[in-house]
């Protein structure tokens, strides 16, 4: 179990590539060099109550570890001139679909994705079909992705040097907020169907991200969402934060999304390569 957020581990991490076939037997299946098994446990197997004290102490142990690893990560991706970016959400909040219509827009820019899910290779198999190379990370119980997961996904895309790196994690807006995956940034993607006040709900996540995007703005005559005051809310705990309004659909505020990304990837440049290794 994960000992900082309380999620499973009976089903480990997969970093799975979707293809272009599927086996006789009519499933997928993961590459057999990146299956990691679970441990099994009999019905008899004993539980032992940790004291809160042990707890915070494993907690803070967890972190370290995956910290030191995402600056590995971090000091790769810097090397090569990578631009990560951490994509979080509530489920449905629309991040698939930004993701295929933000590669079937990009021009002549690298791209590749990583794909963080409970189970399946739906939305790796979406991101497959725009022509951009793509690993499905499947997590079992796990509820985010972590440092450890990113850096075997990264040895299997192995993506080119100067590459836009998006990295949709799990639909979940509280453990990704602690989890440094070595990424240049963390973008948020909530939608208006959601409810205004989502970052009251979910501070953490706010006061983390680089960036929050609200999407499906074409409902807004709809639903009861009140944007003004979401940016109020946001503002209010993580002062400054960028907010872009869009609709995935329309295409309304895109443009601007897009603006975003090409300043993320010029502050990639030399000085700022120099600048993430040298604090790796």
């Amino acid at each position: 179990m994960c000992a900082t957020c309380g999620c499973g581990d009976d089903a480990a991490a997969l970093i799975r590539v979707p293809h272009d076939h599927q086996h006789a037997d009519g499933h997928d299946h993961a590459h057999p060099d990146h299956e990691h098994h679970p441990h099994e446990h009999g019905p008899g197997a004993d539980h032992v109550h940790v004291p809160a004290t042990e707890t915070v102490t494993l907690e803070l142990k967890v972190l370290a570890k995956n910290d030191e690893l995402a600056q590995r990560n971090r000091a790769r991706l810097a090397e090569r001139g990578i631009v990560a970016l951490n994509m979080t959400s509530s489920p449905g909040a629309g991040k698939t679909t930004l993701l295929e219509r933000t590669i079937r827009e990009s021009g002549q820019t690298p791209i590749a994705v990583i794909e963080g899910d409970q189970a399946t290779l739906l939305d790796a198999e979406r991101i497959k079909a725009t022509g951009c190379g793509v690993v499905q990370v499947n997590t079992g119980a796990g509820c985010h992705l972590d440092a450890e997961m990113m850096y075997r996904a990264l040895e299997t895309l192995d993506p080119a040097p100067g590459t836009l790196l998006f990295v949709e994690n799990v639909g979940n807006l509280v453990c990704p907020a602690l989890f440094d995956l070595g990424e240049r940034a963390k973008v948020v993607v909530v939608s208006v169907t959601e409810g205004t006040d989502k970052p009251l709900k979910y501070p953490h996540m706010f006061q983390a991200a680089e960036l929050v995007l609200v999407n499906k703005t074409d409902l807004l005559p709809y639903v009861d969402f009140d944007l003004d005051r979401c940016r109020e809310y946001i503002h209010s705990i993580h002062p400054g934060v960028e907010v872009f309004p869009l609709s995935v659909r329309t295409g309304e505020g895109l443009s601007t999304w897009y603006d975003w990304l090409a300043g993320q990837r010029r502050a990639a440049g030399p000085a700022a390569l120099e600048d993430a290794a040298g604090r790796a």
